[in-house]
């Protein structure tokens, strides 16, 4: 299961930091990608990790603004975001590759459950 918090509202050029907890023994060996979704919108892959954390794959949207990270001993992964823009507002989700893939069309096999992320102009 993967819980993602640390959601809300943030005025435009602040930052907020994601966290998706995972439960299960299968999360250091899996890729980690976080999503977003708007109303009427596709879901956009915004970032990916890989096992270890030490690559990393982002969308040209959040690309310098964004960093995902991960600690596999806390069974954790997080999505720091600066410099936030009215365009990232979503609710955003973390998701899980047990191939342990992260790009943007990767087949993720664990989705969370969302949190809601308002960036005000």
């Amino acid at each position: 299961q993967l819980q993602a918090s640390g959601g809300g509202l943030v005025q435009a050029g602040g930052s907020l930091r994601l966290s998706c907890a995972a439960s299960g023994r299968t999360f250091s060996s899996s890729g980690m990608g976080w999503f977003r979704q708007t109303p009427g919108k596709e879901r956009e892959f915004v970032a990916g990790i890989n096992r270890s954390g030490g690559s990393t794959y982002y969308a040209d949207s959040v690309n310098n603004r964004f960093a995902i990270s991960r600690d596999n001993a806390k069974n954790t992964v997080y999505l720091q975001m600066n410099s936030l823009k009215p365009d990232d507002t979503g609710v955003y989700y973390c998701a899980a590759s047990v191939v342990g893939n992260y790009g943007p069309r990767t087949n993720y096999n664990y989705w969370g459950q969302g949190t809601q992320v308002t960036v005000s102009s």
